[in-house]
């Protein structure tokens, strides 16, 4: 498989509420990163708005034109961009991420795991389908923020041909560890390309720390952010990919007979 792209990840400090302003900055940042000769640009979590849940319901009916938006500029830049924002249907409100390949929106995954802790599943519904989507950039495994402490989801769009997994994130302080840790993890056990996306500074009582990650199937880490607003990129080579499943063969050698259907 002898075939690279250019994938980004946008980090930047999502203003609570204010969608109009951090359109702006989405629509900024996928310009610079198309002019580093990015093809995939993988934004935050609920990057629109952040997670304001007092005014979540009215801010999802924006999240149209924001979509109308970003589709405009995915076709401007003959760019894939994902990232997550909130989708309202009927009296629900989801974490979704769109999936947005050279204007067209391709296909929409739903977070799965919301994250209780922080009441996430007061405010928001939950999706129940993983999603494996092709796209011009490759077959792409979404994902979002707190799922990544799930490891069968993982496995599971890996199995299905997943070659990159793109994770938008709102992941804060004190968890910095937790998430490079886990981001490498995933990379390494699935043997696969990841594009995970931070948002950075404070946002309301909480403090995000940035760290977005672009990883290599060995795990290597090919670009990282720091604390404050950035764009990563870095080459994807595919063909790495494929000679490091050929010399560690993990997914021959995995013997699910014996694992079963977990409880």
């Amino acid at each position: 498989m002898n075939r690279t792209i250019q994938a980004a990840a946008v980090q930047f400090n999502i203003t609570l509420g204010e969608v109009t302003t951090n359109l702006e900055k989405v629509i900024a940042a996928l310009d610079r990163v198309k002019a580093k000769g990015a093809e995939l640009a993988v934004l935050p979590e609920m990057w629109s708005t952040g997670y304001d849940y007092k005014r979540l319901f009215s801010l999802a009916e924006e999240t149209p034109r924001v979509i109308e938006a970003l589709r405009r500029k995915s076709a401007e830049h003959a760019m894939v961009v994902v990232g997550s924002l909130p989708e309202k249907e009927n009296q629900a409100i989801y974490n979704t991420a769109y999936v947005i390949d050279n204007g067209a929106i391709k296909a929409a995954y739903r977070k799965i795991h919301l994250f209780s802790t922080m009441g996430e599943d007061r405010f928001l519904s939950a999706g129940d389908h993983a999603l494996l989507v092709p796209t011009s950039v490759g077959r792409l495994g979404i994902a979002i923020c707190y799922d990544l402490r799930f490891p069968e989801l993982f496995r599971k769009l890996a199995l299905e041909g997943a070659e990159i997994l793109c994770i938008p994130a709102e992941w804060p302080k004190p968890r910095q560890e937790h998430w490079r840790t886990l981001l490498r993890a995933r990379a390494i056990e699935n043997q696969i390309f990841v594009a995970a996306a931070n948002c950075c500074g404070p946002q309301g009582k909480l403090d995000f720390f940035g760290m977005s990650l672009l990883i290599a199937p060995r795990g290597e880490i090919l670009a990282e952010g720091g604390e404050s607003d950035t764009e990563l990129t870095a080459s994807f080579d595919f063909s790495e990919m494929v000679n490091y499943r050929s010399q560690i063969r993990v997914f021959q050698d995995r013997r699910p007979e014996i694992y079963g259907i977990l409880p």
